[in-house]
Order: C-alpha cells, then sequence, then structure tokens
C-alpha cells in the first residue's frame, strides 16, 4: 500500500468500499491507511493520563464492528474521526501517559516552539514532552489540527476533510494554535528561570536552638 498522502481520493473510496461490503483484506488495509491520522485526533482530545495504545485499539475495534453502517465511502475520514473523538472522550481510565509522542513531536517542537535545537535523543525527548504538555492545554479545536499536522504530517486539505471544515479555518487555527503554544512555552520556561533564581526557601526557625 503506498503512504497516505500519496493515495489517489478513488484509492480511498475503492479501499472503503471493499471494507464495507465485507472484505476484510480491504478492512485491515483501511486500518493502516488511516491508523497514523486517527492517533493524532486521539492525542488531541484523550485525557493525559490514557494509553494511546489502548484508544487505538478502541477505535479498531470499533472500525470492525461498525463498518457496515458506514453508508457513503467517501465518508471513511469524518466518520473514523467522529469514532476517535468519542472515544478518547469517554475515556477514564487514569494512568501514566505513555512516551510514544514525544519522540514523534520533538522535531516538530523546535520548528514550531523556536525551542533550542539538539541533537542529543535526550533532549529531543524532553523537547517533545514540553510540547505536547503545552499542546494539550490548548482548546480542542487549535490542539487537533496542530497535531495532526505536526504528528502526522497531513496537509491542510487532509486536515479540512478529516475534521469536516473548511481549509480556511485549518490555516487560521493552526497559525493560532502555533501562537498559544509558543506563549505557553515561553511561561513554563520564566516559571522555572524565576524559581531557578530564588532558590528553594529556607526555614529561619529550623536553625534556632
Amino acid at each position: 500500500m503506498r503512504p497516505f498522502l500519496q493515495m489517489t481520493m478513488f484509492e480511498e473510496h475503492q479501499l472503503a468500499g471493499g471494507a464495507i461490503a465485507g472484505n476484510g483484506e480491504a478492512l485491515q488495509s483501511l486500518w493502516q491507511h488511516h491508523r497514523r491520522w486517527v492517533a493524532a485526533v486521539l492525542l488531541a482530545h484523550k485525557p493525559r493520563d490514557a494509553e494511546l495504545d489502548d484508544l487505538l485499539q478502541d477505535v479498531a475495534m470499533a472500525l470492525v464492528k461498525n463498518i457496515h453502517t458506514l453508508k457513503d465511502p467517501a465518508s471513511v475520514k469524518p466518520w473514523l474521526r467522529t469514532i476517535a473523538v468519542n472515544t478518547a472522550r469517554s475515556e477514564g481510565r487514569r494512568k501514566k501517559v505513555a512516551d510514544q509522542a514525544a519522540p514523534v513531536l520533538a522535531e516538530s517542537a523546535r520548528r514550531f516552539a523556536d525551542l533550542r535545537a539538539s541533537t542529543e535523543a535526550q533532549q529531543a525527548r524532553e523537547e517533545g514532552r514540553r510540547a505536547l504538555e503545552a499542546a494539550q492545554t490548548l482548546p480542542p479545536e487549535y490542539r487537533e489540527p496542530l497535531l495532526l499536522r505536526a504528528v502526522r504530517g497531513m496537509s491542510y486539505r487532509h486536515i479540512a476533510d478529516v475534521m469536516d471544515v473548511p481549509m480556511t479555518t485549518v490555516e487560521t487555527r493552526i497559525a493560532r494554535a502555533r501562537r498559544m503554544l509558543r506563549q505557553e512555552l515561553d511561561r513554563t520556561d520564566a516559571e522555572t528561570e524565576t524559581r531557578a533564581a530564588h532558590g528553594p526557601r529556607m526555614n529561619v526557625g529550623d536553625n534556632e536552638s
């Protein structure tokens, strides 16, 4: 199967049509074709402590169970997005956040947030972690297109198709999300510098006899 961005609209619809008709191979290919951007949607909407892999499995199961209800192969992307958003929002378990997204976001963090470039893997992971944490503070309507662009590298047109909104709306939201992300990272940097400058506070009473 060719990569997402190289598949034509006709091929996408043909693949979805086969899955709807009950072709198991087409259904598996359909999931592999859309899985990565679905992961970005889940990242944008899931609770911070939820495991991404668990949510992906839930979406895959919903796809297998409900694909026959999809009437129009051309609507598979917004349909899948709705499943992903509903799955993320219904997730109630609180677990430790997995590190899968941090390396993927590291490069985007340097580009979008103007963080200091680093070739060290640990530094890259830390930058990605900070960018992901900052992105989680954005409103969902800004967070989702930003992560679709950063994690999956999707074009504005494909993001518009997935979210079922005009491409101009996607462009505006991503631009706004980048400014908000920069502001949030600047704020956390300033707080860190302030704490470092003042140092730990000493309890004067500790030295009294």
